[in-house]
């Protein structure tokens, strides 16, 4: 394909890029959008937008969304853009999602569960009506709201700060296969590394977890709808705050840093045996992600197991071939190509101009076109 650079134009790309800011700002009736309200109010949205801009950061995530003016992808772009030009001053230890402060916890597998069932706060009970008085909303309502969730019966009740996994369970049963030492195995780095097929199954997650939730979306439901052959069962789905731990700079010692927001599920598929005359076991897919994002992170699990099926049997489907699936789930990289159509592409259009009328003026005479 041919490209041509483009020159001149300076004035009106600016007064586009100055359009743009005034379609952001011009209700000056209003005052301004604070980060502070995207954090609260638009938390949904900041967890998409950090899990697709592979940087934990709300604040940078919450600017990039006032900025991007609610475009998810433009944001993610930004976090991404940012990202690249920050030092990588280390890396963290394997961290074990039991050790996550827990704010929901639910099964599919079981209905009695160690720990419990913890519903937390979601809209999975809620009927999908709209709530006018949201319209006339002020800060009044904002208290009302408070004083009735602290005045509500239980909340004094001690959650533990941590919950044993569903699945240790099973696999004390001998249900599921050994796990995996991940400390053995250094992750495949998406960032610094070439993708050449076929990846390690490090590589398919962590280009999963930056993915584009629509897009695993899609590719999880193609699987689940019948273009693939993985019928999961979420043993668990958790969210909470995983505190992260480095190494200090003097001792080497694990120091606690903080703590993120995270997704986290793990699904349990139809069994089988991996060797010749062993017992059968339950398949698994893991699926994480910054954020809450709990549709994404179950199509990940799902995704995570198919594409483990293609591996070992041949991709019979889209959603089993890896290649597919991690070359197209990227919004960053499909937002680029499919925007750059918008670019000049003046050389290439003038040379099937010119070929288009050959072929005519060549049928018009009678010739082989």
């Amino acid at each position: 394909m041919s490209y041509v650079a483009a020159k001149g134009g300076r004035k009106a790309i600016q007064a586009a890029n100055e359009a743009m800011e005034y379609l952001r700002t011009r209700n000056t009736d209003q005052s301004a959008l604070l980060l502070e309200t995207i954090k609260t109010q638009l938390h949904g949205l900041l967890s998409r937008v950090l899990s697709e801009g592979g940087l934990y950061s709300e604040e940078l995530a919450a600017l990039a969304i006032k900025q991007a003016a609610g475009d998810t992808l433009e944001a993610a772009y930004y976090l991404r853009a940012h990202r690249s030009a920050c030092p990588r001053l280390g890396e963290t230890p394997v961290h074990c999602g039991s050790e996550m402060r827990v704010i929901r916890r639910v099964s599919a597998a079981f209905k009695d569960i160690p720990g419990g069932q913890i519903l937390g706060p979601t809209p999975d009970y809620l009927q999908r009506l709209f709530r006018f008085e949201l319209l006339k909303e002020d800060q009044q309502a904002f208290s009302e709201v408070t004083q009735r969730w602290f005045a509500t019966p239980g909340m004094d009740t001690e959650i533990p700060d941590t919950f044993p996994k569903v699945l240790d369970a099973l696999r004390a049963e001998g249900l599921l296969p050994p796990a995996e030492d991940a400390a053995e195995k250094r992750p495949f780095d998406i960032t610094r590394e070439p993708l050449v097929f076929p990846l390690p199954r490090s590589a398919g997650l962590s280009i999963m977890a930056r993915g584009e939730t629509g897009s695993v979306l899609a590719m999880g439901y193609s699987n689940m709808r019948g273009y693939g052959d993985v019928h999961p069962t979420v043993a668990e789905l958790r969210v909470g705050y995983l505190p992260i731990t480095v190494p200090h700079s003097v001792t080497g010692e694990p120091v606690e840093a903080g703590e993120i927001l995270m997704t986290e599920c793990e699904v349990v598929a139809m069994f089988e045996a991996d060797e010749e005359g062993a017992p059968p076991v339950f398949t698994l897919g893991y699926g994480a992600c910054f954020g809450r994002n709990e549709a994404k992170a179950v199509c990940m699990a799902v995704l995570d197991r198919s594409m483990d099926i293609g591996r070992k049997q041949g991709p019979s489907n889209p959603s089993e071939d890896e290649e597919f699936v991690l070359l197209h789930v990227d919004g960053i990289e499909s937002m680029g190509f499919a925007t750059h159509y918008k670019m000049p592409h003046y050389i290439t259009f003038e040379s099937d101009l010119d070929r288009i009328r050959q072929a005519r003026n060549a049928a018009g005479k009678g010739e082989d076109a």
